[in-house]
């Protein structure tokens, strides 16, 4: 059984399991990305991110920013290889956003160029909550 931490963990995204979410690739190919509410809570509150700059090119696996909390400060990993289109401009003003909506206004950056099927071989919600329990 998932721990309430992850009780909530939205159906239809992919996930990792260094705890970021990913959406479907839109119309264009781009997705959204974020860390989840288990990792949000294990942080504790967030004072500070540091997102990548956009237009950079990024590979799976590679350290691409940080997410201070009072507790303690933590990487921020690509999920996908892609380039950055953006990055959530509310982050730098409020970044208690990752606390508070973790899977809406407190998304982290967007990639695009992704490979589709790199997406559908991270994790459904199912298999995110197995790693979290």
């Amino acid at each position: 059984m998932a721990d309430d931490s992850t009780a909530g963990t939205p159906e239809g995204l992919r996930y990792t399991a260094e705890h970021e979410w990913v959406t479907a690739p839109g119309p264009d190919g781009a997705v959204r990305i974020g860390i989840t509410a288990f990792a949000q809570e294990a942080l504790g509150d967030v004072v500070f991110v540091q997102l990548p700059d956009e237009g950079a090119a990024v590979e799976a696996g590679d350290s691409i920013g940080e997410v201070e909390s009072t507790k303690s400060v933590s990487e921020v990993y690509a999920p996908l290889s892609g380039v950055v289109r953006a990055v959530n401009p509310a982050l730098e003003a409020t970044p208690e956003l990752v606390n508070s909506d973790p899977y809406g206004e407190g998304w982290m950056f967007e990639l695009e160029g992704v490979d589709p099927a790199a997406v559908d071989a991270l994790l459904d919600a199912d298999g995110y909550r197995a790693t979290t329990s």
